[in-house]
């Protein structure tokens, strides 16, 4: 069966193909694009959780610096009257720290003068000698009338504690005609946003931070190392823009620890302090991460499956389609001597002959009978002119070698061999050399006569004026003239 023919049959399988192909691709867009949104939805989860996080954090230390900032303004506001000048200490001291009782984690409360030396002590009625003119709070103040509250930088207390950390929240203590007084200044114990970080649950690898809008760490829960408060990270990437975007979330790699995290932070109120809760990546998506792995491994193997299936249904179509085509071949094969049976070639020689009429290209048909076959068979018996046939169909075969030829057998000892494309003059050298090769074959032991073959010839071409009958009847004839002239020989027809 040539390829032009056999190729249709190859199209079911290539549907299959092509059918579970797309379908895998589908199953796997399909399943990528809801794991890329269940990845969007746990990421925006993390951030409503880190959002809320961050408020909470916000409203604690908004209301926490209100508190102190109220304590600071009291003390402004008792330096001010006139009327404390004439009582006693400890009234005078209950006055001046009357708000300072509610703050949370405070330290000191202290009221310096215009050198920065101590002149009251929400800790003594009798303050203590001690300069704080150094610190960052005070000189802030006396350059700058202008500053508001400060919030200071980390620092450490100058006394013997457990908790020697502080931050300092202050205020300008000013004259009437706006001349520099001194500074009202309250500290506090960083331990305040310890506790109050380590009561949200964030997980492991993830950090809650405090910095202030110069960079400055404050605080952070838990450290990730030892020395990182009071340094400033306004160089670092993350940091920098935290600072400029001052609301926001983005996902980016610690320049600490290199890991992987989900940084939201928000600005507190209108202070000058920003929340930051660093949540890592790993933890946010470990169960989708999980999840993810269970719905990649079981569509793996459904494709896998799929794919499988469809491959063994394509070596069954593969399996039942040599089968058909050798069913075929059967079909079309003379079982005895393996050349095309008489269905085909009335089938081919019709094909011929349509194709001969509207190409006006000549056709030319041999009919060809071994001689003396029926005494061949009465002398070697069934077996031995079997043979013979068989042998006079492989020198047949041998001399058609174009893929448009054909060779079959007509019948008993009988064949036919059409030859398009081909005129008298090229049908006769075939027919020749099939002749002579026939009578050249090696005799069969104790016979002296050779097998000889009859040949009778046709041709149409576009000047003759036969139908298809007439042309088989025109060979039919020629071969009938060369069995009576004489055989072993070719006979042409007269054209018509």
């Amino acid at each position: 069966m040539s390829p032009n023919l056999a190729h249709p049959s190859r199209r079911p399988e290539r549907l299959l193909i092509l059918g579970s192909g797309l379908t895998v691709l589908l199953i796997v867009i399909i399943v990528t694009a809801l794991l890329i949104r269940e990845h969007a939805n746990t990421l925006q989860t993390a951030k409503r959780t880190a959002n809320n996080i961050t408020q909470l954090i916000d409203a604690d230390v908004l209301r926490n610096v209100e508190l102190y900032d109220m304590s600071v303004k009291g003390l402004i506001a008792a330096t001010e009257r006139n009327d404390l000048q004439g009582v006693s200490a400890s009234i005078r001291h209950l006055v001046l720290f009357d708000r300072s009782a509610a703050a949370p984690y405070k330290g000191d409360i202290l009221l310096l003068d215009a050198n920065g030396q101590v002149i009251a002590d929400s800790a003594l009625l009798t303050p203590a000698t001690g300069n704080f003119a150094d610190r960052d709070y005070f000189q802030v103040h006396r350059q700058n009338p202008e500053a508001g509250l400060y919030i200071s930088r980390p620092f450490f207390a100058r006394c013997v504690c457990e908790d020697p950390w502080r931050i300092a929240f202050s205020r300008r203590v000013s004259a009437a005609d706006g001349r520099f007084q001194g500074v009202a200044v309250a500290s506090m114990r960083l331990s305040y946003f310890h506790q109050l970080f380590s009561s949200l649950n964030i997980g492991s690898n993830s950090t809650i931070n405090l910095i202030n809008h110069q960079g400055i760490l404050l605080a952070q829960q838990p450290l990730l190392e030892a020395d990182m408060v009071d340094k400033d990270l306004s160089q670092r990437p993350n940091v920098a823009r935290m600072l400029r975007e001052r609301d926001g979330s983005f996902e980016s790699l610690s320049s600490v620890d290199g890991q992987a995290r989900l940084y939201s932070f928000s600005n507190v109120g209108d202070l000058p302090l920003v929340v930051v809760v660093a949540l890592s990546s790993d933890e946010i998506f470990a169960s989708w991460r999980r999840a993810a792995w269970l719905v990649s491994i079981a569509t793996g193997v459904l494709c896998i499956g799929l794919l499988w299936l469809t491959w063994m249904l394509c070596m069954e179509l593969r399996r039942r389609r040599r089968a058909e085509q050798v069913l075929s071949e059967l079909a079309a094969t003379d079982p005895l001597t393996g050349l095309a049976n008489r269905r085909v070639l009335d089938e081919r020689l019709r094909l011929e002959w349509d194709r001969a009429q509207r190409s006006a290209e000549p056709l030319t048909l041999l009919m060809i009978d071994v001689d003396h076959f029926k005494a061949f068979n009465d002398r070697h018996g069934h077996h031995g002119g079997d043979e013979a046939l068989r042998t006079v169909a492989e020198v047949i075969g041998a001399n058609i070698r174009r893929p448009a030829d054909l060779a079959a057998r007509y019948g008993g000892e009988e064949f036919a061999v059409v030859l398009p494309h081909t005129d008298a003059k090229g049908a006769l050298v075939i027919a020749e050399h099939i002749r002579s090769a026939v009578e050249h074959l090696p005799r069969v032991a104790g016979d002296e006569r050779p097998i000889t073959v009859s040949i009778g010839m046709s041709t149409w071409d576009k000047r003759s004026r036969m139908s298809l009958e007439a042309l088989l009847l025109s060979a039919d004839q020629a071969l009938y003239e060369a069995k009576h002239t004489g055989r072993n020989r070719i006979v042409e027809a007269q054209p018509l």
